[in-house]
């Protein structure tokens, strides 16, 4: 089935510069673009048009870290550092997604939320719970987003409320893999070590077999906090540093890898996570809330390694990806100004192309409006906030800063209207 979307269209195909085509036409086949164009080809012309007028048209918003059973607590215990962090707020959080009737309250909010927010694909964390998780799943594929959800695993590390059982925590997870992995093309399951501490070798070992069994995707936490990275090393003093662990057990670009903070990465493990085609998730929020420090995202460009954002809530107090951006732009400049602006912050271009395309490439052919990606798309109304002659490209930057889900019209995956889930 061929649609036609019409309206001021903006999006990144490089992250250099925005492509913008006033009142332009996107050609939207089987959920897929075919095409975009200033001026409709003659073949099309008779075909309907849903015409957004002087509406944006954007390419919705990839989220690639995010807590989804953290919900509860975003904007909460915002002045402790990560460990005590965990040990006191989210740890005990998260014991109780035990009860699936919890879980399901909780997670009913969160995928409204991220909804609301024009979050049109994610990559979270669930807990240790199979049932729980599988829940979260399931009303992930009822909602019509895109997601890779995770089983959390945790046999190491941990208080005893929330340890799991090394071999229990491995059958849960391929139980789930099996279930859910050609349930859904658009909601699928990702193998997720909480971080190297929390999982014995043994269970390291395991996932990574596991992993690449499947050809399953692995999500975890990278060199987040000084005390971390030493209490890494300290545990596998084997490992010449914190992603070395992970390549050790083959969960480091086997299959598809996003890791995510990466904010005392060392040139060995970035050049490491070139080598091995990782993917940086860039958490500048979450970093602030809990004193990790903050990643120098100009250096992992240079590099030439793939980057993505992440709200990591709720260490992130912010489920909006726009304001994700912004921080992402405001930590860039504490680089700049303190390299005597030798490190250049990151562009409106840039970071927006992190935010859509470059988290986009977890899923797939996702970000974008060329020829042959996903449909997926935001349609701003943004007449209240341009009420003088801005350019396109100016009423995209005015959305991200001052804008919020009031101003969201509507919300595409893969070419079909996503109305608010009704839970």
């Amino acid at each position: 089935m061929i649609k036609i979307i019409k309206g001021n269209i903006v999006f990144t195909p490089t992250p250099d510069k925005f492509t913008v085509l006033p009142h332009g036409h996107i050609l939207v086949s089987d959920g897929k673009v075919k095409g975009v164009y200033q001026e409709l080809p003659r073949e099309y012309r008779n075909l309907a048009i849903t015409d957004y007028g002087d509406r944006l048209i954007i390419p919705g918003m990839n989220d690639l870290h995010c807590h989804a059973s953290q919900f509860k607590h975003v904007g909460m215990a915002m002045d402790k550092e990560l460990i005590p962090w965990l040990e006191n707020y989210t740890f005990p959080e998260e014991a109780k997604f035990q009860d699936t009737k919890y879980a399901e309250k909780i997670y009913q909010n969160f995928i409204k939320e991220i909804w609301k927010q024009g979050t049109t694909r994610i990559v979270v964390f669930a807990t240790v719970h199979k049932e729980s998780t599988m829940r979260l799943l399931d009303m992930f594929i009822n909602s019509g987003l895109g997601a890779y959800v995770g089983k959390v695993n945790m046999d190491n590390n941990c208080p005893d409320y929330i340890r799991e059982n090394s071999a229990d925590s491995l059958k849960d997870t391929e139980d789930i893999i099996i279930k859910y992995q050609n349930k859904s093309p658009l909601v699928k399951p990702i193998i997720t070590p909480r971080f190297a501490p929390s999982c014995s070798e043994w269970l390291l070992a395991e996932l990574g077999k596991l992993g690449q069994k499947f050809g399953i995707p692995v999500q975890s936490h990278l060199s987040e906090n000084k005390n971390e990275v030493k209490w890494v090393q300290k545990l596998f003093p084997d490992a010449d540093y914190y992603g070395d662990v992970y390549r050790q057990y083959d969960l480091f670009g086997a299959t598809p890898t996003l890791m995510a903070h990466c904010s005392l990465s060392s040139e060995e493990e970035m050049k490491l996570m070139k080598e091995n085609n990782v993917l940086a998730v860039h958490c500048p929020t979450s970093n602030l809330n809990v004193g990790s420090g903050l990643m120098p995202i100009r250096r992992f460009m240079d590099r030439g390694i793939k980057l993505g954002l992440g709200s990591d809530l709720s260490g992130g107090h912010l489920p909006s990806l726009m304001k994700v951006m912004v921080y992402a732009i405001q930590t860039s400049k504490i680089f700049w100004a303190n390299s005597e602006k030798q490190m250049d912050f990151l562009t409106n271009s840039e970071a927006f192309f992190i935010a859509t395309k470059g988290g986009g490439s977890f899923f797939g052919k996702v970000g974008s409006f060329e020829a042959g990606y996903d449909f997926d798309a935001l349609i701003i109304d943004d007449e209240e906030l341009n009420y003088l002659d801005y350019t396109l490209e100016e009423r995209l930057e005015r959305f991200i800063y001052l804008g919020d889900d009031r101003h969201i019209l509507h919300r595409y995956v893969s070419g079909n209207l996503i109305k608010k889930p009704d839970f």
